[in-house]
């Protein structure tokens, strides 16, 4: 059966059905429909859970036929949750999820969490056999003109009210990261008088931050002003910003970017390629400078340094982090040479 995120608690609370698939790309509203069912699972006396990793180095497909085979020490009901990020389980995955369903006795749940599943794979006979088994579940991207319903709806659930145009600039704040969003709703729980955000709530939850925002420093560097980036990024630093948030927030840019140069080669304008990547309109200018300023080799250098400044972070490459960050902040703020 087909079940829309939004009814899945109220589905949970009649019944548990023995297979769920959870798919699509936002990565929270994935996390949030598997928490809910992996805790009613719980409830109904799954106390074990083995995790299956479909991308890991010497995966087998029979593993999951194993795992249907098997009996829990105890023969207590257990959760197997196969994570399979591709979306896609090919011919052998295929045939030994079918396989499962016709050996599973039913008392185990499988909890499948997928990446984004095309249409295609949809009609495929493995994701049919899992629809009529339980429940399907697809996550769709929360777009520009979603996000200020689904924003509403959580401050709603928060047991809050917040005025029209406190739910713009919250919007225009968050730029699409939900994320992010979540966590200013739990910020403004804690500065809200009588329980309603209005426009100086969240003004005030702004200015809270530090002086030196990571996003800023980012954006600063996108325009191709070097100088200015840079004194943020040392602020960052002498704030105490941990050099893990700095590289994410650089990289996460750089990956559009990348994706973006290579959509306006093959023909398509830099407008409708930003668009359709999610960047909002406040910041296609900065978007677009910096897609003038650098080429498709110059952007996947731009990863590859963010790459090592990832390896001298975690300590398995040179150099200091921050020392590699600011080569990072000043090559994306400069034209390549």
């Amino acid at each position: 059966m087909r079940l829309y995120p939004e009814k899945l608690a109220g589905h949970l609370q009649k019944n548990l059905l023995p297979v769920y698939l959870v798919s699509g790309d936002e990565t929270l509203l994935v996390q949030e429909c598997c928490d809910q069912i992996r805790h009613k699972a719980r409830e109904q006396g799954c106390n074990e859970r083995e995790i299956i990793e479909a991308d890991a180095a010497g995966f087998n497909w029979q593993d999951i036929l194993h795992s249907a085979a098997s009996m829990s020490l105890f023969a207590e009901r257990k959760l197997v949750e196969l994570r399979l990020p591709s979306g896609k389980p090919g011919a052998q995955g295929s045939s030994a999820l079918c396989e499962y369903l016709d050996i599973s006795s039913g008392e185990d749940v499988l909890l499948i969490v997928a990446g984004k599943i095309d249409k295609q794979s949809t009609n495929s006979k493995w994701y049919k056999a899992l629809d009529k088994a339980g429940a399907t579940i697809q996550i769709w991207p929360v777009d520009a003109n979603s996000l200020p319903r689904w924003l509403q709806q959580r401050v709603r659930d928060a047991g809050l009210s917040i005025d029209d145009d406190a739910l713009q600039l919250l919007c225009d704040r968050v730029e699409g990261n939900l994320l992010a969003a979540v966590q200013e709703v739990e910020k403004l729980k804690l500065l809200a008088a009588d329980s309603r955000i209005t426009t100086k709530t969240v003004i005030d939850a702004v200015s809270d931050n530090a002086r030196y925002n990571v996003f800023e420093m980012t954006d600063n560097a996108l325009r191709g002003d070097a100088s200015t980036s840079l004194r943020m990024l040392h602020g960052l630093r002498a704030e105490g910003s941990e050099p893990p948030a700095v590289l994410w927030a650089l990289a996460r840019e750089i990956r559009t970017l990348y994706e973006a140069k290579l959509a306006c080669d093959g023909g398509r304008s830099p407008q409708q390629v930003l668009s359709a990547l999610r960047v909002w309109n406040n910041r296609m200018p900065i978007m677009q400078a910096a897609l003038a300023r650098h080429d498709a080799l110059s952007l996947s250098l731009l990863l590859e340094q963010a790459s090592q400044v990832d390896g001298s972070i975690k300590g398995f490459a040179g150099g200091k982090p921050w020392d590699n960050l600011e080569r990072l902040v000043t090559s994306l703020s400069q034209a390549p040479a």
